[in-house]
């Protein structure tokens, strides 16, 4: 029989205690796992839609809010701000190029947002099918809205107030789909895309066309800038928040707040796995310790019958490794098929795809350190076999 079916079998002697370490150990690293994945799919999101973004001006209220809503679509408006007031702020001499955000409605859950073109080509978005909006309510949509509500080009819908469905513009115009975006995993694949005047149009209360609004009772939600100098990071916001009726939040700012406060949440629950894998690598050094002390004539028996020192040590270090192993497998699936099962919540929360069919490097550097807690809680009974006197074992026995 050779050392592995051998250690295989010494393990199944003590079912109970196998099975402890083994649940303690794949939890432990299932849950780091999926902290990993979880934080790496957020952030990797996350950084892709910063897109370069020095500052979004919006209305009065949250900096944080003001940031989730207006890059990442995941929040509502703190409210709206006057388009003359906003487009002062964007012919500053710091600012490079002005991106203006108009919201407020939506198409089956999917954020319709009112904005020009070069919203688009912020994203690197390229048209898959028909083109980009040109005219008032028409619209270009994202890939996932297409796919999840099987709409193509040609469609029609009616926008719903706010997010809820069932508050339908019945009233007024139908939005025509001209075109469909090519998935690139940015936010432009969960929105539906139009001109700002097609926003107007629809929340006008005098029911004047986009065009005869004037410019004073036109409103965005928010404006994106993008400096041509660093001193715009440090005279702009003061200005704006001090001496008029925007507010100016900062990506880079709040995000590292942000990740911040997820930090917290994150170290704590990587203790926690920490704890569960240390309480993990104790039962192992039990169960093989207890082990070693039964089956101390039997390993004396095998010295006897030709077995070295070595070939026992070995033996012993198979049987944590073994644990060790499999307690990563097991592990790995629990993570990544918890992280696959909340795909879909949070897809359909938060609009993003998430999945669990991703493998990270952190997670082959997980793998290695499984073997070393494996080799470290069975190296000290895997001594003592080491060190068995065979002839005060067998007079014992």
């Amino acid at each position: 029989m050779n050392l592995l079916k051998l250690a295989w079998k010494n393990l199944l002697a003590d079912k109970l205690s196998t099975l402890l370490s083994l649940i303690l150990f794949s939890l432990g690293v299932g849950l780091i796992s999926l902290i990993l994945l979880l934080n790496h799919q957020v952030e990797d999101k996350f950084e892709r839609n910063l897109a370069g973004i020095d500052m979004v001006v919006g209305a009065k209220g949250s900096p944080l809010q003001i940031i989730l809503c207006n890059i990442f679509h995941i929040d509502f408006p703190t409210g709206n701000i006057p388009l003359k007031q906003a487009q002062g702020i964007a012919r500053n001499r710091l600012v490079e190029k002005a991106i203006d955000l108009s919201l407020g409605d939506s198409y089956k859950g999917y954020r319709i947002v009112g904005t020009i073109h070069d919203y688009v080509d912020l994203y690197e978005g390229k048209v898959a099918d028909g083109k980009l909006w040109e005219d008032t309510y028409e619209a270009t949509i994202g890939a996932t809205v297409a796919e999840n509500l099987g709409v193509k080009v040609g469609d029609t819908f009616h926008s719903s107030h706010g997010f809820s469905e069932g508050f339908e513009h019945d009233d007024m115009g139908a939005f025509t789909i001209v075109g469909v975006l090519e998935p690139n995993g940015t936010v432009l694949d969960q929105l539906v895309l139009t001109g700002k005047e097609s926003v107007w149009a629809m929340h006008d209360a005098h029911g004047m066309e986009a065009d005869s609004i004037p410019l004073e009772e036109r409103e965005v939600t928010s404006m994106l800038l993008f400096f041509n100098n660093k001193m715009g990071n440090v005279q702009l916001p003061r200005f704006i928040n001090e001496n008029t009726d925007m507010q100016a939040a900062s990506p880079a700012f709040e995000m590292a707040r942000l990740y911040s406060m997820m930090g917290q949440g994150e170290y704590l629950l990587q203790r926690l796995a920490a704890i569960i894998i240390g309480v993990s690598a104790l039962s192992i050094f039990i169960s093989l310790f207890k082990s070693l002390r039964a089956r101390r004539y039997e390993l004396a028996l095998m010295r006897v019958s030709g077995a070295s020192p070595l070939w026992l040590f070995v033996l012993i270090v198979l049987e944590g490794l073994i644990i060790a192993v499999l307690g990563y497998v097991i592990g790995m699936i629990l993570s990544h098929g918890t992280m696959e099962f909340l795909s879909g919540y949070l897809s359909e929360e938060y609009r993003y795809d998430f999945t669990g069919w991703l493998f990270l490097p952190d997670e082959g550097k997980m793998f290695l350190g499984a073997l070393a807690i494996g080799f470290g809680a069975a190296v000290v009974p895997a001594l003592l076999a080491f060190t068995t006197d065979i002839s005060e074992t067998l007079s014992d026995g």
